[in-house]
């Protein structure tokens, strides 16, 4: 019969509690603490029930579940912080009527059960119950491996139906809605059936993440327990079908599908990517099979542009972007014909050789525009290890491809022009020869299987169009010269100078400095002043600085005044460049005894050298002053050598050499000065000195000289001649070996120059002494 009482409540937060289970919590809140006390001054009886929401501090009567358990105190302890563990054991379940006070603690009568109500089964009924329990109990611990063993046969042993239901519900780690429900399952039947079917539910959970569990430890290697939360995102992205992402080797065999290259290097790729595959992502060496891949797949393997044959716009572009330069022109031209003509063919390794500024780098981009071929520039000034050119091995960390490689992975293409600038300016040290690394590269016989040391497998080089660029052949190793085809861009001359200004520095710098058309312009006779004296210089680089120099001061005055127009001159031209900084010496104004005029070659073009020299009383002792080299002291020796020995023809005494001194200068002391061209030069003053013979004024001359007086040729003789020009010299004597190349020089520089050609010292002498 169920009983009615009226008694403390104390609500629970997060658990349940059941009749028969022995439990203790611990309690804070100051009601409930009340409640546990006014129980324990009474019979230490107490109702619990579980709050509907475990945040509410302060629960009413609708807030609380409406079934609950009668509870006995077994025992009460105060620990710090204001809070008491309480143990109790569980009785009775009993519903809440109805809640009589909330102050001091909350007080409620209380529906206890007994029992009475439970239906009778009979005892096949009891055996078909408890059998199935037991059914489900040991699917249960098969799955559940954290159940005790002495749990389980307790369990297992029971043979009252209530009994096990309750024990099953005390013993069984359920959450506290579960055993609410179970709580709130009166009848023996409905706890029957609500048991059975949460227990079948934690089975088929338990299942589910064994099957997962099973999968991520397939998946994942032994050694990656960071990955495994990882995996098991994933591996729910398989089983929702969200997880549509394609791994990296299947994103590279796609790649592989659509690359443009041989049957070979199909292969040699695919078997790099299945061994991506087999290695794994977390492995140290996916990294570098990785990038290895990916420089492979971006290699122009048989990609090409097409090359335009069109000589007419070939030519009009080259003329737009150089003016002069007709021997390089005229080679491009004839490579774009024979190229036309043949179909392809192999392309010709081309340098350009000269000083800077000359326009070198340029004309390689021209030459790129004009055959619609990309333009890839590599700069090897400096470059002293050889792995930049052949690349690094993939076993070392940071390996990469070399420079040839990298510019044909930028270029895109297998057949672009490729620069080699500064190839004058590589080195070699204990990492390996770089000269030596680009003889295969420039070799139009060996690098049709060019091999990188990254790469490994053989690229054809044979349709790139290697242009390199070169200030001097001297520091060049012979085995790489051999292989180039030399083409000199030499000096410009003045009038070539102030067109290249006219045409292109000036409207470059203007539109550099925002400087309008109608803002600024600039005299030719204010370029021809630029040219001479405020720049020295083969090329047009300083040219171009202080053209721009004007443009920035002209900037600020454009500021101040939108309408300013400035007029440049050679009168007002020292306002915006300062003074004249360089002036060429000029022919002497009269015939003298000891001084002729040389003519010499320096890395910024063609000058005039002054050489005296003065004969005095002494012991025979020759003094060269100036800052000579070895070669040009060498030269003084030969020279008076070879006076020594034809003195009696001049009427040289022979004792005059023991009881005089020779003192040779050559002005500009500061001025290092080295080179086998002022043999003769030298050999003049000498001999003038001594005859006491004056040299025309008007003279200069350059070459070598042998002991027995034979004139050798030289080297740069047309910046000699602009040199000559410049210094308003009329006769150049120039060795009759070097006739040939005066025929490659323009009629504009030797306009105004008589060229005499000598073979001996003899006719040397016969031009320069005047009688």
């Amino acid at each position: 019969m169920n009983e009615k009482q009226t008694m403390p409540v104390v609500p629970l937060r997060g658990m349940t509690i059941l009749p028969g289970m022995l439990i203790h919590f611990d309690i804070s809140r100051n009601r409930t603490i009340a409640a546990i006390e006014e129980a324990m001054k009474e019979d230490q009886i107490t109702f619990l029930v579980t709050q509907l929401n475990g945040e509410i501090e302060e629960p009413k009567e609708e807030d609380l579940y409406s079934v609950g358990t009668i509870a006995e105190i077994k025992q009460l302890i105060k620990l710090p912080g204001d809070i008491v563990r309480v143990m109790v054991q569980g009785m009775k379940r009993a519903r809440l009527e109805n809640v009589i006070s909330h102050e001091p603690f909350v007080i409620a009568d209380i529906t206890a059960y007994d029992g009475s109500d439970n239906p009778q089964y009979s005892p096949i009924e009891v055996k078909a119950m408890i059998s199935g329990m037991r059914d489900i109990l040991e699917q249960y611990f098969i799955e559940n491996n954290k159940i005790s063993k002495s749990v389980m046969s307790s369990l297992l042993s029971i043979n009252e139906v209530e009994e096990l239901i309750d024990q099953i519900a005390i013993n069984i780690p359920l959450g506290y809605e579960d055993k609410q429900k179970i709580l709130e399952a009166i009848d023996i039947t409905e706890r029957y059936n609500t048991v059975a079917v949460i227990l079948t539910d934690e089975i088929s959970l338990l299942r589910i993440k064994k099957d997962f569990q099973a999968k991520v430890k397939a998946k994942v290697d032994k050694n990656q327990k960071d990955y495994i939360l990882r995996e098991q995102l994933k591996l729910i992205g398989e089983e929702l079908g969200e997880n549509n992402t394609i791994s990296d080797a299947e994103n590279y065999l796609n790649q592989l599908k659509e690359l443009e290259a041989s049957q070979m290097v199909k292969e040699k790729i695919e078997k790099e990517i299945n061994h991506l595959k087999s290695i794994g992502s977390a492995s140290s060496e996916s990294a570098v099979v990785r990038g290895y891949i990916e420089t492979l797949l971006e290699l122009p393997w048989e990609r090409e542009s097409e090359d335009h044959d069109n000589l007419k716009n070939a030519a009009k572009i080259l003329n737009e972007d150089h003016y002069g330069l007709e021997k390089v022109k005229e080679r491009i031209l004839e490579f774009l014909a024979v190229r036309s003509l043949t179909k392809g063919g192999d392309s010709p390794i081309i340098c350009l050789v000269g000083p800077p500024g000359t326009g070198k780098t340029s004309i390689a981009r021209s030459v790129a525009r004009a055959l619609d071929k990309e333009y890839v520039r590599i700069s090897l000034g400096g470059v002293r290890d050889e792995a930049e050119i052949r690349g690094h091995r993939k076993t070392y960390v940071g390996a990469m491809p070399g420079r040839i490689i990298n510019g044909l992975k930028n270029a895109g293409v297998k057949n672009p022009l490729m620069l080699l600038d500064e190839v004058d300016k590589v080195g070699s040290d204990h990492r390996g020869d770089t000269s030596s690394a680009l003889l295969e590269v420039l070799d139009s016989e060996q690098n049709k299987k060019f091999v990188d040391h990254y790469v490994e497998i053989p690229v054809d080089l044979s349709q790139v169009l290697f242009i390199a660029t070169a200030n001097s052949l001297q520091t060049m190793a012979k085995p790489l010269l051999d292989r180039m085809e030399i083409i000199e861009v030499s000096s410009y001359t003045l009038n070539e100078k102030v067109h290249i200004a006219k045409d292109h520095l000036i409207p470059k710098q203007m539109k550099k400095n925002g400087i309008a058309k109608k803002q600024l312009s600039i005299s030719t006779k204010a370029l021809e002043l630029i040219i001479s004296g405020y720049t020295r210089e083969a090329g047009v680089r300083n040219l171009e600085r202080k053209i721009g120099e004007i443009c920035r001061k002209t900037a600020i005055k454009v500021l101040e005044d939108q309408n300013t127009k400035i007029k440049i001159n050679e009168k007002n031209l020292p306002v915006y460049l300062g003074k004249i900084k360089y002036s060429f010496e000029e022919a002497n104004k009269e015939d003298e005894v000891g001084i002729v005029k040389g003519l010499a070659w320096t890395s910024v073009g063609g000058d005039t050298l002054q050489i005296e020299v003065n004969v005095m009383p002494g012991k025979g002792r020759i003094e060269l002053t100036g800052q000579l080299g070895d070669v040009m002291k060498e030269s003084a020796r030969a020279g008076i050598s070879y006076i020594r020995s034809v003195g009696e023809k001049y009427h040289i005494k022979n004792d005059y050499f023991d009881k005089h001194d020779v003192h040779i200068h050559i002005p500009e002391g500061a001025v290092p000065k080295d080179g086998p061209s002022a043999g003769i030069t030298m050999a003049t003053a000498v001999m003038s000195a001594i005859t006491d013979k004056k040299i025309r004024a008007d003279i200069a001359m350059t070459g070598e000289i042998t002991l027995r007086g034979k004139v050798l040729p030289i080297g740069g003789l047309k910046e000699k001649l602009l040199a000559a020009k410049t210094a308003k010299l009329k006769l150049v004597l120039v060795p009759k070996k070097n006739e040939k190349d005066i025929e490659e020089i323009s009629g504009e520089i030797l306009e105004g120059l008589e060229i005499r050609f000598v073979e001996t010292m003899e006719e040397v002498l016969n031009f320069a002494l005047v009688e």
